[in-house]
């Protein structure tokens, strides 16, 4: 049996509990996630190292799951353009059952091995793409032919699973082990199994982002400031990273579209919003090596 369909050994009278001690027990039960991914560090410092050249070179972010696992691939595909102005087109989620199965399970997507090759070859990936296929089991037939067909095109393929020896993590190139053990609730794996995908997923594409110099310290500086909430944000990114005052800091943010980076360096080097753009995109986006270079030239 497998372990995440094992029963706990645990609890075994859940169902009897007072509503604090119940709470209490299944909130406890989730502390097992963060250890699982800690113990994975390994093989997620391995799979953003190999991604990165790739993802340099223009490839493309590719989340592959069923179920649960396929809605955390979404939820964080999703999530990086506004958290790092990462364009959509390169971040894609495919999940068994399609867009339907977002919102309702779909039951026996995950069964078709060759939905899952077939969604793969539409997308036309190539050796710069990396494939995330998620599955707490290790045995879902559509993650499976995704990662197939994915190694068959050249791309990374990056398996992240609940169970030792599960041969997603054999199939792909690089296999992270999430290792959560038993449910509290019996094969729910919705539980600490995807609590440890959620950080994993986490973990990974925030590792990634900040090789590719979205982050500058530990500030998030490549956001897209498309709301107010997200304006005061950028703006106090700014102040806080350019040592500035609000006023000059939103004058500078203005001249550079929201471009919390441009406005850094504008402010920092003490040149224009133009020419900071310019060493910007000269080093790749880092702040720090475009603040060394400006430096270096004066």
């Amino acid at each position: 049996m497998l372990s995440t369909e094992a029963p706990s050994g645990e609890h075994a009278e859940l169902d009897l509990y007072a509503t604090p001690e119940l709470v209490q027990a299944l909130a406890a039960d989730q502390q097992r996630a963060p250890l699982a991914v800690q113990a994975a560090t390994p093989a997620i410092a391995k799979a953003v190292d190999a991604a990165l050249p790739r993802i340099e070179a223009g490839g493309r972010l590719v989340y592959v799951g069923a179920g649960t696992s396929g809605r955390l691939g979404l939820l964080d595909s999703v999530e990086l353009n506004p958290t790092f102005s990462w364009p959509p087109e390169r971040a894609l989620a495919l999940i068994a059952g399609g867009r339907q199965a977002l919102f309702e399970a779909v039951e026996g997507a995950e069964d078709e091995r060759e939905q899952g090759a077939i969604d793969v070859r539409l997308h036309e990936l190539d050796a710069n793409d990396v494939v995330l296929a998620v599955a707490a089991s290790g045995t879902t037939p559509y993650a499976l032919g995704a990662v197939a067909a994915a190694r068959a095109a050249g791309a990374l393929t990056v398996g992240l699973a609940n169970n030792p020896g599960a041969p997603l993590l054999a199939a792909a190139e690089i296999g992270i082990l999430l290792d959560t053990g038993p449910e509290l609730i019996s094969g729910s794996t919705r539980l600490k199994a995807g609590t440890a995908q959620k950080i994993a997923l986490n973990t990974f594409s925030s590792a990634l982002m900040v090789r590719l110099h979205k982050v500058y310290g530990n500030l998030m500086v490549d956001l897209r400031a498309t709301n107010a909430k997200l304006r005061r944000r950028a703006l106090a990114l700014t102040v806080l990273a350019s040592g500035a005052d609000e006023l000059a800091a939103e004058r500078a943010l203005r001249d550079a579209g929201f471009r919390v980076k441009v406005a850094i360096v504008a402010l920092r080097a003490g040149v224009g919003v133009h020419d900071a753009a310019a060493r910007l995109d000269a080093q790749r986006g880092s702040v720090r090596a475009a603040l060394a270079a400006l430096a270096g030239a004066g």
